[in-house]
């Protein structure tokens, strides 16, 4: 179903963060109503060339082109991505960070592009992103798309990197982190990289690592328990239907999608600004 946003919450919670500079001749239309037609688009799952555009703007918009162009204007820019980590860091008091949850999701693709390729166990091209939650699920953090064919260790030091430069520009240290994470990611290296961050690695241990005698690593399985509020992330993303697939060919625009999606998350899950919608 699709959230209907009204302009109070779109003008007081997300229009500050997008560059309202350089966009060419002056908007036909106010700036907010293309942020909610591009909500609309990515909750709804619609091609851009089929976006009601009589919905939202009568007869003063006649392409898609044009609502595209701003999404694809705001990705380039990083104001998707500036939009999170301000509102990130302007909630961080609502986070439960007890411990965090990192998980990897991989998405079928449709229209090829850049970080996709072909994955064996689902018989489809697809692409790989690493997530990173609270205790509660809320998304904090991503890693940058890669291609499907690698599972979820690879380059995982560089990937673990990019997710915590985002913690970091929203102003959370990543040191004293207590992190759950599955089997899949179970490595000495990976490890001892987190160590080296100050984060506590409660990691599940693969069976393949279980049978060397000189494996040293255990597992806290009341600790575990609390990995699967991830499952609650994966729910909540997919409630949006344009991340169920991807379309966008560009990862940087596949990146702003969740980072806009994590943004709506974040505001009706930490209920501090319902007033708004």
């Amino acid at each position: 179903m699709y959230v209907k946003l009204t302009k109070k919450f779109i003008t007081h919670n997300l229009m500050p963060y997008l560059s309202t500079t350089n966009l060419g001749r002056k908007p036909k239309v106010k700036l907010w109503k293309m942020v909610k037609a591009i909500i609309y688009r990515l909750k709804t799952g619609t091609q851009w060339r089929e976006l009601p555009l009589r919905q939202f703007f009568g007869f003063a918009i006649k392409s898609y082109k044009t609502v595209f162009y701003h999404y694809n204007k705001w990705a380039k820019d990083g104001s998707w991505h500036r939009l999170w980590t301000a509102l990130l860091k302007a909630n961080k008091a609502a986070l439960d960070m007890s411990t965090v949850a990192l998980d990897g999701s991989q998405t079928r693709v449709r229209m090829g592009g850049e970080a996709v390729g072909y994955q064996s166990r689902k018989s489809a091209k697809t692409t790989n992103m690493l997530f990173l939650t609270d205790s509660n699920g809320i998304p904090l953090a991503m890693s940058k798309p890669v291609s499907g064919n690698h599972h979820d260790l690879y380059e995982i030091n560089k990937a673990f990197k990019n997710i915590c430069e985002i913690l970091e520009q929203a102003d959370i240290d990543p040191r004293g982190l207590v992190m759950n994470a599955d089997a899949g990611f179970d490595s000495r290296s990976f490890r001892e990289y987190c160590d080296g961050l100050e984060i506590l690695a409660n990691i599940d241990i693969n069976k393949r690592n279980a049978k060397n005698t000189d494996y040293e690593y255990l597992v806290d399985p009341e600790l575990y328990k609390e990995r699967f509020a991830v499952e609650r992330t994966n729910a909540w993303i997919d409630g949006f239907k344009s991340l169920l697939v991807r379309y966008e060919t560009s990862a940087r625009n596949w990146m702003s999608a969740h980072f806009l999606a994590f943004s709506i998350i974040l505001l009706r899950k930490t209920k501090l600004h319902t007033n708004h919608f």
